[in-house]
């Protein structure tokens, strides 16, 4: 990274733990910060303008993250997925997720179960616990980190 121009060496501990967040290994993470910081370079070097140099840098690593979150779902495709029905992938996806689910602590699972029953919106899963927005928005993102983490695992 000694070449990266200086306005972006300020970003790279931010995308770093962003990054960090988003993918699965530290050398994966280190590799859409870079993929990233190399995007950025090219911009800068083209003379095209960015407004928000932090948001763009953020955008740009989450959708390099999400453009290698597809090409891994899609390069783990085996061939007797192929001949599997539609189906039946979305309905083991489901079982997995909803087992998981059962796994939370009470208090995360608790809201999921409203999630699952159409409660979409935090206002309204807070109005129908009677917990504080901020608690349920805090529970909800800890209960997701939490299935990510399960589900990956499987």
């Amino acid at each position: 990274m000694h070449n990266t121009p200086p306005r972006l060496v300020p970003l790279i501990p931010m995308l770093t733990r962003r990054a960090r967040r988003l993918a699965r290994s530290r050398t994966e993470a280190e590799d859409i910060v870079q993929d990233t910081l190399l995007s950025l370079c090219q911009r800068i070097a083209d003379g095209k303008n960015i407004d928000d140099l932090n948001a763009y840098a953020m955008r740009t690593l989450t959708n390099r993250a999400r453009r290698d979150w597809r090409r891994v779902a899609t390069d783990e495709l085996e061939e007797d997925h192929a001949m599997t029905e539609p189906d039946a992938l979305i309905r083991l996806d489901c079982a997995d997720t909803l087992a998981a689910i059962t796994m939370l602590p009470t208090p995360q699972r608790q809201l999921l179960d409203l999630v699952i029953a159409g409660e979409t919106s935090p206002r309204a899963l807070a109005r129908a616990t009677g917990l504080p927005l901020g608690t349920v928005m805090s529970r909800l993102a800890r209960a997701r980190a939490r299935l990510r983490v399960t589900l990956a695992e499987d």
